[in-house]
């Protein structure tokens, strides 16, 4: 086994279209009792394990000694699980690779090796490796592309390898991942028409294998992966093109819609391919994307995907919160896209949805102990709500029959210290505002913050260059104290105050964090005559736990002329609750009543206390809700 290489690149190495270079791992590291260490600390401990643990029990590994085996029973019956398992193992190599790279953990050393040499043994002398093709042969490898999923599979397989090579120096998973890579080339080919996946991904793997390795060859299948979509050539099915992104070609499209993780994958994929390429056009056309996106189809929350039938975007202003879907897959796949933006553009916006969506619909999806998740995200749920389905319960699930979010929470979060900072020549810029120590552009700065959970943040710096820290766009008001360094700019919400350091500057960035409240645009109808409370980027709402008895949450109306007052944060959460006053409004029976009849006045004045939306399901799956009638 080799060394890993020096520095320790992250999801993303630095090359040249960038505008702004992720640090190397080794650049950056959380303070390890902040909030934003103890997430990755449970993730290391026990939310690994955790996914490895049920690979076992779930069928996915045995799938792989099935498929390795040539004297085992093949067919329908023998493979266990949906189509696309393998890429739950593949997922969870990816998360070990970044762990051992953060903490030098060596506690999955053995199922490293045990899944390495099964992956390795199923693969074809021609690179392929499926197991469900590979059990189910009847199948044939790429005829069923609209759900087999062998190209994200593949892509999945490509990033672990590419983990596990930079942060341990193994590359024995390189090597499979190579031998994939160069069958596509050879026998998928790069250019004209030919197939694509029903479920992109590869598309940003095999960017990466290229950053990685230095073949252009796979840079070029990258692009003509992009290049074939939208020209309908997957077969037909009932869900449309536009639910596998083949509905228009990449370039012509400024409309998210489809499946909501396929539309964002997609999205990061091309992003990559336009910053490698220099494709101005093609990263422009992303922009536009973004801006329809985010700009009409995002809860507030974070999360993406407004349909349970086919885990897509709705129409434009389509948000209901009790049927937000919000996959979790959806919320990693927003914070990857903007990420790629960040670095591709340099514009803050991207850094604050990251913002948005970490703290609270990445958050959101799992359980303090990281042994549980949430499948969809609601921002609502009923009271005697019924889990009709295994990926919309009351509460988080230790696992699911399409386990796709838990490995993929577990890569974010080993992964989250290389998301948080990046430099130019010239200085370094802090995007996150996470505590801990971040080196780059000829500074190293020390970070002292509680962020979120108070304003202030306080930077130690060695060295000399300019120092970027956003300041996010709720934050008027705003104030930067510095001394040995010359502050070039007044703090503006939503931009950058950027300052020109000396050795040993100190420099404070004071955000304010009074609670607010939101309103959704009236095209929301689904929310008209309602407000959302927040501090800072964190989005609040209110459980059913928190209600006097004999009262409901749909029940209470917020009096806006009363401001939210902190209170004490629940146990083990480190964000602060608010207490809210309003008052719960007489229960009117009858499903219709005649228009001229008196809606319910309030019959029981109340101060009830809000939890951040990213702790709600923590004390019991009852009724929650984050948008709420006004008095």
């Amino acid at each position: 086994m080799n060394q890993p290489q020096s520095p320790i690149a992250g999801p993303i190495r630095a090359t040249g279209g960038m505008k702004l270079k992720p640090l190397a791992l080794s650049q950056a590291a959380l303070a390890p009792a902040s909030i934003q260490g103890r997430l990755q600390a449970t993730n290391g401990q026990a939310t690994v394990a955790h996914c490895i643990e049920h690979l076992e029990t779930a069928g996915n590994l045995a799938n792989f000694r099935r498929a390795a085996d040539p004297a085992a029973e093949r067919g329908e019956a023998a493979y266990r699980g949906w189509l696309f398992a393998d890429s739950d193992v593949y997922k969870t190599l990816e998360a070990v690779g970044w762990e051992a790279g953060r903490s030098g953990a060596t506690a999955f050393a053995d199922f490293t090796d045990q899944a390495t040499a099964l992956i390795a043994a199923v693969q074809q002398p021609n690179g392929y490796i499926n197991t469900y093709v590979q059990t189910v042969p009847d199948k044939g490898p790429y005829t069923q592309l609209t759900h087999s999923h062998e190209l994200y599979c593949a892509g999945h397989l490509i990033q672990a390898a590419v983990a596990l090579h930079r942060c341990t120096g193994d590359d024995r998973l390189l090597a499979v991942a190579r031998r994939v890579a160069d069958h596509f080339v050879k026998d998928l080919g790069c250019h004209g028409q030919g197939p694509i996946d029903g479920h992109p991904e590869v598309e940003t793997a095999m960017v990466e294998l290229f950053r990685e390795t230095g073949e252009p060859a796979y840079l070029d299948f990258a692009k003509g992966q992009i290049e074939r979509r939208g020209h309908e050539w997957l077969p037909q099915h009932p869900l449309g093109p536009q639910y596998f992104q083949d509905h228009i070609p990449v370039r012509e499209n400024t409309q998210a819609m489809g499946h909501s993780v396929r539309q964002l994958y997609l999205a990061a994929g091309a992003t990559d391919v336009a910053t490698e390429t220099g494709d101005q056009e093609l990263l422009n056309t992303m922009e536009r994307l973004w801006e329809d996106a985010y700009g009409s189809k995002m809860y507030i929350a974070g999360g993406h995907g407004a349909h349970h039938r086919d885990e897509g975007y709705g129409d434009p202003y389509e948000l209901p919160p009790e049927r937000s879907y919000s996959e979790t897959c959806a919320s990693i796949a927003s914070f990857q896209w903007c990420w790629r933006l960040l670095l591709a553009t340099g514009n803050p916006r991207y850094a604050d949805e990251m913002e948005r969506v970490l703290y609270n619909g990445i958050m959101a999806s799992t359980t303090p102990d990281g042994k549980a998740f949430f499948y969809a995200n609601p921002l609502q749920l009923r009271e005697g709500h019924f889990g009709y389905a295994d990926n919309a319960p009351p509460e988080r699930a230790a696992w699911y029959a399409c386990a796709c979010c838990p490995p993929n929470i577990a890569r974010i979060y080993a992964s989250l210290h290389g998301y948080a900072a990046t430099e130019t020549p010239s200085g370094l810029q802090l995007h996150l505002l996470m505590p801990g120590t971040f080196s780059g552009g000829g500074l190293t700065a020390t970070v002292t913050t509680d962020y979120p959970n108070a304003g202030l943040v306080a930077v130690s710096a060695r060295g000399t260059g300019r120092l970027a820290l956003r300041v996010p766009p709720w934050a008027g008001g705003a104030i930067v104290q510095a001394t040995g360094a010359q502050v070039l700019t007044e703090p503006e919400p939503g931009a950058y105050t950027e300052l020109d350091c000396q050795d040993g500057a100190q420099v404070t960035l004071q955000l304010p964090l009074q609670p607010r409240f939101i309103r959704a645009n009236p095209r929301v109808d689904a929310v008209r005559g309602c407000v959302a409370v927040a501090r800072g980027p964190v989005i609040y709402c209110l459980e059913q736990v928190d209600v006097p008895e004999g009262c409901r949450v749909e029940e209470f109306r917020i009096d806006l002329a009363k401001a939210p007052r902190e209170v004490a944060p629940l146990p083990g959460s480190g964000l602060a609750c608010l207490e809210v006053t309003g008052a719960f409004v007489a229960r009117e029976e009858g499903l219709y009543q005649a228009a001229d009849v008196a809606l319910p006045g309030p019959v029981r004045e109340a101060t009830v206390r809000l939890v951040p939306y990213a702790w709600w399901a923590n004390r019991g799956g009852l009724g929650m809700r984050v948008w709420l009638p006004t008095t």
